[in-house]
């Protein structure tokens, strides 16, 4: 009896084992499923490298006094845009005036009393020749004109450095920019030596942004240098708002070796303003065009556990799969390079309620090209 049972039981579990599974065949009298489809072409395709980026000034400075003394004046408004050369800060100036008019009189005591020793070295020359004076004096003569000489020199160092802090005294702009919040207010005494300093400038128009690069795609990145300036475009941080269009400028000069990227740099004109320092963005680099590839919209592809896979819509208004292999994908178009044939029609949109086999009804509606991508144009 025992045995009996155990033969019809094995029976039983090869029958089941037997039969295809819900997962892998939709049965024959399944509802259809609304789907949107997608045409499998040959075209032009702009291959775009995708990173994450960081805004930061074309140019920066901490302006800091480099004299000491009262902070008198500060003509500009916090956030204000500036030419390079405009007045931004005024410390006062007179004690460095006064210590540039004095050296400057010492300087004319000096001549004075060189003009009155080059005198006395003449007739102490003369008088030599008819033995009225002695080759010392002579000497001694010419060695107090050597001296006065050396001090107008002194006085002429002595000059310039006045000139400098009387010019330091008023900080102006070394680059057109935005002038950053003050941190200090007029009639504070500031220092030359306080790390603190008086506010910050930013060039911001045009303005830069570095992003990383795996090292493997560097070849491509100096080709497309070599062809020109690259099209860099900038996204804002969900991906969906374009902020700004400009070209690659340099890559950096080493690998991290830690990461095994490369730095690279972009320049934007940033005419909106809707670049700032320090903003996160989403950088698309344009590498080169794939001329007449095989593509695919980026929606019918779908990732399974160990492939890569489509729908293929079939005549009599089914679906079957297909494994299909990518080289790359832009978020709109996927470039095929094996599983599929120009002119098949794929599911782009319904594929969760798709199996193989599935009947499918066409719904109206092309498939929406994914959030933030360029366009085939560039």
């Amino acid at each position: 009896m025992h045995s009996v049972l155990v033969v019809a039981a094995t029976v039983i579990c090869v029958s089941l084992a037997s039969r295809p599974t819900v997962a892998q065949q939709a049965a024959p009298d399944s509802p259809a499923v609304p789907v949107s489809v997608g045409a499998v072409t040959r075209q032009n395709v702009p291959l775009w490298l995708r990173e994450l980026g960081t805004v930061q000034a074309f140019y920066s400075v901490q302006l800091r006094p480099q004299v000491d003394g009262t902070l008198l004046q500060v003509p500009v408004a916090e956030g204000q845009e500036v030419k390079q050369g405009d007045l931004l800060a005024v410390i006062d100036p007179r004690p460095y005036q006064a210590a540039l008019d004095s050296a400057a009189a010492k300087k004319q005591q000096d001549q004075a009393d060189l003009a009155n020793a080059k005198r006395d070295l003449e007739r102490y020359t003369s008088l030599a020749k008819q033995d009225f004076a002695s080759r010392q004096q002579v000497d001694t003569q010419v060695a107090m004109v050597n001296h006065l000489v050396a001090s107008i020199a002194g006085d002429d160092a002595q000059i310039e450095a006045a000139k400098l802090n009387v010019g330091y005294s008023y900080i102006t702009a070394p680059f057109p920019g935005r002038v950053g919040l003050r941190t200090v207010d007029p009639g504070n005494f500031v220092r030359a030596a306080e790390a603190t300093s008086l506010m910050p400038l930013s060039q911001i128009r045009p303005i830069a942004v570095t992003f990383t690069v795996p090292q493997d795609v560097l070849p491509a990145v100096q080709d497309a240098l070599r062809n020109g300036a690259p099209l860099v475009v900038t996204y804002s941080s969900d991906d969906k708002t374009e902020l700004d269009r400009g070209t690659l400028m340099t890559v950096d000069n080493a690998i991290d070796s830690t990461t095994g990227t490369i730095k690279l740099k972009a320049t934007f004109p940033n005419a909106n303003s809707h670049l700032w320092p320090g903003q996160f963005v989403n950088t698309r680099l344009l590498l080169g065009t794939a001329n007449e590839v095989l593509t695919v919209p980026s929606q019918a592809v779908l990732h399974g556990q160990d492939r890569l896979y489509a729908y293929v819509l079939n005549p009599d208004q089914t679906v079957s799969v297909h494994t299909v292999e990518i080289k790359d994908d832009n978020g709109t178009l996927a470039i095929l390079t094996k599983g599929l044939q120009a002119g098949q029609q794929v599911v782009t949109d319904g594929q969760s309620r798709l199996l193989e086999g599935s009947h499918v009804t066409i719904v109206a509606g092309a498939p929406k090209p994914a959030a933030g991508s360029p366009q085939a144009g560039g």
